[in-house]
This record gives C-alpha cells, structure tokens and sequence, in this order.
C-alpha cells in the first residue's frame, strides 16, 4: 500500500507542472491573444462511403483571429477564434494524387484557471480542388470538390506565445452531387501541432 500511496504521490508531482500556468491565480482576468497562427500535420484514413481505401497527409496552415471571450466561472470558460486554412494534401493511397484547398471555422478553446492544457473543437466548411480520374472506378466525380473539417483535442501552453496541440481530425470531400456518381471521402485520424500567439 505504501508503494502505491507513493506512487500517485509521484504521479501527482509530474503532472502538477503540465496543469498549473505560471504566476497566474485563480481569480485572473481571461485575455487570451488576439491573434494566432498554427502549422497543423496529420494522417486519415478513409472510414466509409467510399469503394477505394484512402489514405490522405494533410498539412494545414490556419491564421486564428480571437471574436469572443467567454469569462464565466464554470466549465465554458473559453474563447471563440475564427480560423481561416490553407490546405495541402498529398493522397497516399487512393485514386487520386493531392488536394488544395482553403477552409473557413470556427474553434472555441475551453480555458481553466492555472491550466496549461486547453482542451479545444473546432468546425468548418470550403471548396477546394483533386486531380480527379472520373474514368476510374472510386475516383472523384470532378476536381472542384467541397470540404468539411472537424476536430476535437487539447493544447499545451508552452508559454505566453507558444502551444502545441494534438487531436483528431475528421474531413469530408465530396462535389456535393454535381456528378453522378459523386462517391465522396470520408476521413479520420490523429493531428498535430504548433501555433504562435501575438
């Protein structure tokens, strides 16, 4: 019992410093920066809706503008963000061979007194544009494709200006029924990464 008693106890020094910010207190005015702008990298996997197994690398930078704080003494404490992305997809496997785009959001970040972790979801809609095969079975019907963009984790405060944040990331292509067939992607996966504040 006594090792186990020690061993929370331990468990509880390593993890108090990625919880508690610095010199802040309880009772601290939320002003988070206006401004942000974050490089995002992930790997999804095609789950459904489609006949082929995709597999897609996209790399995202997103400018952040904070529209909103949110300064309640309960669990919503946060703020809203506009994001606007820049999409660069290289397709791993499937039909195709890379996606560009642009996507616009939103991203509300849950924010608790004297934490570094900022738990975060986030949702947008845009338009981008595949190397479409329409010839070949599974292929997008046309290259002009809508997309939508789901996401859900946590960031880490490094300091005043630096966090990184790891997720999941859920994303949708299809042409919106301009082309019969139009058999659409549906992806999943992991996401990280790095954003600066100012």
């Amino acid at each position: 019992m006594k090792f186990f008693s020690a061993g929370i106890f331990c468990f509880a020094l390593l993890i108090q410093p990625l919880l508690a910010a610095t010199e802040n207190n309880a009772n601290e005015v939320l002003n988070p920066p206006r401004w942000e702008i974050a490089a995002q990298s992930g790997y999804l996997l095609g789950v459904f809706g489609n006949p082929d197994s995709y597999e897609i690398a996209p790399e995202f930078i997103t400018g952040r503008i904070r529209w909103g704080v949110n300064d309640a003494e309960n669990w919503t404490r946060g703020y809203n963000q506009f994001c606007l992305t820049l999409m660069a997809e290289p397709i791993v496997r499937g039909v195709e061979n890379h996606y560009f785009g642009v996507n616009f959001g939103g991203r509300y970040n849950f924010v608790r007194p004297n934490w570094r972790l900022i738990p975060y979801f986030s949702g947008g809609l845009g338009l981008g544009w595949i190397d479409s095969h329409p010839d070949m079975r599974g292929s997008q019907g046309q290259d002009f494709t809508f997309n939508i963009l789901t996401a859900i984790g946590v960031a880490y405060e490094i300091d005043d200006h630096w966090k990184i944040d790891i997720g999941a990331l859920y994303q949708h292509l299809s042409n919106g029924g301009q082309t019969d067939p139009n058999p659409s992607l549906n992806l999943i996966g992991p996401q990280i990464g790095v954003s600066y504040s100012f």
